[in-house]
């Protein structure tokens, strides 16, 4: 039986895991728990980056001993140093406004077609080629030496070595996923400077020993090796879906939903790009072939909106509302900045001529029935898009909580759901750092392991699904 602690950062809290591992043994316990509060300055929305890593000593000393130690996080954001290795400033917000109208002077050099068919990376504003022609001009830019993706930089502040993990690297849109490895074509074509980037890295390989005086910040005695995992969130959250095969749907849900499916080669085609699709990297070489969907943060700012109200009781509400009312699309980028939330569903619904659902329950089933049906789309199209049909929807992740969403995923794709684990994110990172000691075999034998030891909740289909082809169909007409 060997320990390991889970660094998963998400983008509204971080937590640190314990997962303790043994051949018919995989318990995850939670050591620490802390904010992630991103901070609106006057030059725009940053990440508290010092404060998460704050956060990570705590949670690292509340674990107590551990055999190894792996961080997961969001993606597609960084931080920049300096000559010397600081940091030049607080990591700038995927969600913050700098990238507005950016896509469009990346497509003027390189088409979008070009674009996709080199990097299979899906149109989303925030990625980390847009964040850094934004700021070609900048002092910043100018001034680093180093960019380290989020957890990379955690990484680096614990061990003081460099890297660049794969999984998360293919996020940048400056990854060819077909070789797994810088796009320098892309670069060169962009004037982006991949010196700028360590030198990647994959699950699985070492990350460096915990420095002496991280050891003594948190007691733990060394050495304290970490290791790279799946460090994007998303590839961790996959490496755990407890699938018996390979027909299978997986949804990574949470403040996203991510929806889509394993394969062993990427997507590139012209329609799969018009589907929005996209084509990140995942462990031992596979392609998660996912499309982005706004997912939870829809409820959560406007929970936020109303001032925290009783989930379990919005959630009673919701269920006693009529079904499928009205509906708006869950992957707008209308609904990615936050604030004003519940107005800017009622508008969307108002402009698409639907009933504008009033309280705060009809707001939560319109959100809901939305989710579900933008699942559908997702795991319909992905099917379709690469020629693997499924016979089973995998939902993980804290969405995995909400079963009215999961029963109505379940009828919504008119396929069974499987629910859990919750922790998704942490148990990828822990099995991914108990392969790498000898502890567990290779993914076939990392998810039995999981679905013999995890809670799982079986959904089975119900209703009328041609209720859920009206409500797509009015959407289509917008």
């Amino acid at each position: 039986m060997r320990s390991y602690a889970a660094v998963d950062l998400g983008a509204s809290s971080g937590r640190v895991m314990v997962g303790r591992v043994g051949p018919d043994t995989l318990d995850l316990t939670e050591a620490h728990r802390f904010a992630n509060r991103p901070v609106r300055l006057p030059e725009g929305l940053r990440w508290d980056v010092l404060s998460l890593y704050a956060g990570v000593l705590d949670g690292l000393r509340a674990a107590g001993r551990v055999d190894s130690v792996g961080i997961d996080s969001w993606a597609v954001d960084y931080g920049l140093l300096d000559a010397d290795g600081a940091l030049l400033g607080n990591p700038v917000h995927y969600r913050d406004a700098r990238t507005e109208g950016v896509a469009e002077k990346v497509w003027a050099s390189m088409p979008a077609a070009e674009l996709y068919a080199a990097t299979g990376l899906q149109y989303a504003p925030f990625n980390t080629l847009y964040q850094l022609t934004a700021a070609a001009s900048t002092a910043q830019l100018a001034q680093a030496r180093r960019l380290l993706l989020i957890p990379d930089l955690l990484t680096y502040w614990l061990t003081g070595e460099q890297g660049t993990e794969l999984t998360n690297a293919s996020t940048t849109q400056l990854i060819d996923p077909r070789a797994g490895d810088w796009s320098h074509a892309v670069a060169d074509r962009l004037g982006i400077d991949l010196t700028l980037f360590a030198p990647l890295r994959r699950p699985g390989d070492p990350a460096g020993l915990l420095r002496d005086r991280v050891l003594e910040e948190t007691g733990l005695t060394g050495p304290v090796p970490v290791t790279t995992v799946g460090s994007h969130d998303t590839a961790s959250a996959v490496a755990a879906v407890p699938a018996v095969d390979e027909r299978f749907a997986y949804i990574c849900t949470g403040t996203w939903s991510l929806a889509g499916l394993e394969l062993t080669a990427p997507v590139l085609t012209e329609e799969s790009r018009a589907a929005n699709f996209t084509n990140e990297l995942g462990l031992d070489g596979t392609v998660r072939y996912l499309r982005n969907i706004m997912g939870l943060w829809l409820l959560q700012e406007c929970m936020r909106a109303w001032d925290h109200p009783d989930l379990a009781e919005l959630l009673r509400d919701a269920a006693d509302a009529p079904a499928l009312r009205s509906v708006v699309d869950a992957g707008d980028a209308v609904f990615l900045a936050p604030g004003r939330m519940p107005e800017r569903i009622a508008e969307a619904c108002r402009a698409s001529g639907q009933p504008v659902p009033g309280t705060p329950g009809e707001i939560t089933r319109c959100i809901l029935d939305s989710l579900a049906l933008a699942h559908r789309r997702a795991v319909e199209d992905a099917q379709r898009l690469a020629g693997h049909a499924v016979d089973v929807v995998h939902i993980v992740g804290g969405g995995t909580r909400n079963t009215l969403l999961c029963q109505l995923t379940a009828d919504a794709c008119g396929l069974p759901v499987v629910a859990g684990p919750t922790e998704a994110a942490a148990l990828g990172n822990v099995l991914v750092q108990a392969r790498a000691h000898g502890l567990v075999g290779d993914r076939a034998d990392m998810r039995a392991l999981l679905a013999r030891t995890q809670p799982l909740t079986r959904y089975t289909p119900r209703g009328d699904a041609g209720l859920w082809r009206e409500a797509e169909a009015r959407l289509a007409t917008r």
